[in-house]
């Protein structure tokens, strides 16, 4: 029953996650296109209500025709709409995955003892640590060098990259994908909440009051909605990893974690300069050589020739030998009633031959190309099972001998 509730648990807060997600990038998106398509009024009493530009849209059978001001209208509206639901929602439901997911099942999912070793209340602090540490040192750099915006953009790409290094070499490959990704969002849902949503507060008061407003709040809201911008691509890989394996289990995971995190960042340019209308293709040319980079780098290797009587030797592994290596390795986490999760991982259970024989494909592109079962190699699978595994795929994944 405990399983069967986490899995409802799972479910709903994916799809809570996902539907606010969509929700906020899809707000972020429209408002940073929305701000760049802006063409000057040429009505005069636009121009006297100080409108600083506006566009006509179509939509839905409407027509729309969304108004900047250069400061603010003359008089406040009531009902002013604030976007930051959004923001605090997907990052609420995104903290309650992450802790039903990786923190309540830390020794499988948070803990790799061949990349280091802990106990799964040390990975609890370490992850959340990484977290909190990563908003701390992002609004320093941010509060340090206000004054110059390309070396904020630099110095945290620099600190994004040094702290997916550590994650790598602290969490599994699969938990410190995921953990730079959450960092991420974290430090994306933090400016909303510490700087932009306070600065439009304070802004609107001092309207309200009749009192000059300090433009220093428009500048870092604006300096940090950019960020946020330009962050989205690289948390959205972070977040759908888990699901490919050949990226967070090669042995520089980190360097394919940085690089492609980098497509992300490059291609967002590309759009960001066309709602512009200006065109450049060697924005995304870069952010597609640096995933073909990727793609060599983790390409399978091919695995030496046979030597001579070696097909034989692999058509005659013997499935006893191979179920053996399914109940000491596998059957942990794939069976009926599985000893470390609640339920069959991704519903696949390995006790029969005939369900061996049904996910042979899958055994052998995890287990012997990529490595990446068990999690974490938490059961500790030698090299020469990963090998005898291999051979008996490549000989027909036979269950009769």
């Amino acid at each position: 029953m405990e399983g069967y509730i986490l899995d409802w648990a799972n479910m709903l807060l994916r799809w809570v996650h996902v539907i606010t997600a969509i929700a906020w990038i899809g707000s972020s998106f429209y408002f940073v296109w929305l701000d760049n398509s802006l063409t000057k009024p040429t009505a005069p009493d636009l121009k006297e209500k100080g409108v600083d530009g506006e566009l006509w849209a179509v939509h839905g059978g409407g027509f729309y025709n969304p108004q900047k001001y250069l400061t603010a209208p003359k008089q406040l509206p009531e009902n002013l709409h604030w976007f930051y639901w959004e923001s605090y929602s997907t990052w609420m439901s995104g903290f309650a995955l992450l802790v039903v997911l990786y923190l309540f099942n830390a020794s499988t999912f948070l803990i790799d003892k061949n990349v280091f070793d802990m106990s799964p209340g040390a990975a609890v602090g370490f992850a959340v640590s990484y977290l909190l540490i990563g908003w701390i040192v992002y609004d320093s750099i941010c509060r340090l060098f206000n004054k110059n915006d390309r070396l904020v953009g630099i110095l945290v790409a620099v600190y994004i990259a040094a702290a997916a290094y550590v994650a790598c070499h602290v969490f599994s490959g699969r938990a410190a994908f995921l953990l730079t990704g959450a960092m991420v969002a974290t430090i994306m849902s933090a400016n909303v909440l510490a700087w932009i949503i306070p600065g439009q507060r304070k802004v609107v008061a001092a309207l309200k009051a009749g009192q000059p407003v300090d433009p220093i709040h428009g500048k870092r809201g604006k300096q940090r909605s950019v960020h946020n911008t330009y962050f989205t691509l690289p948390v959205l890989f972070a977040m759908l990893s888990n699901h490919y394996s050949m990226t967070y289990a090669h042995k520089y995971n980190w360097v394919v974690l940085i690089l492609i995190m980098l497509s992300g960042v490059l291609i967002r340019q590309f759009f960001i300069l066309k709602h512009k209308g200006k065109i450049n293709v060697l924005w995304p040319a870069a952010g597609v050589a640096a995933l073909g980079v990727v793609a060599v780098m983790i390409a399978p290797q091919p695995r030496p020739a046979v030597a001579k009587g070696g097909e034989a030797a692999a058509a005659t592994v013997s499935f006893a030998k191979v179920q053996e290596v399914m109940n000491a390795r596998c059957v942990q986490c794939h069976a009926e009633q599985p000893k470390m999760m609640p339920t069959a991982a991704k519903g696949i259970k390995l006790e029969t031959p005939e369900e061996i024989k049904t996910h042979a494909q899958l055994i052998y592109q995890q287990a012997v190309q990529q490595k990446a079962m068990p999690l974490g190699n938490v059961t500790q699978i030698t090299d020469d099972e990963r090998a005898l595994l291999g051979q008996w795929f490549e000989g027909g994944a036979k269950t009769t001998n």
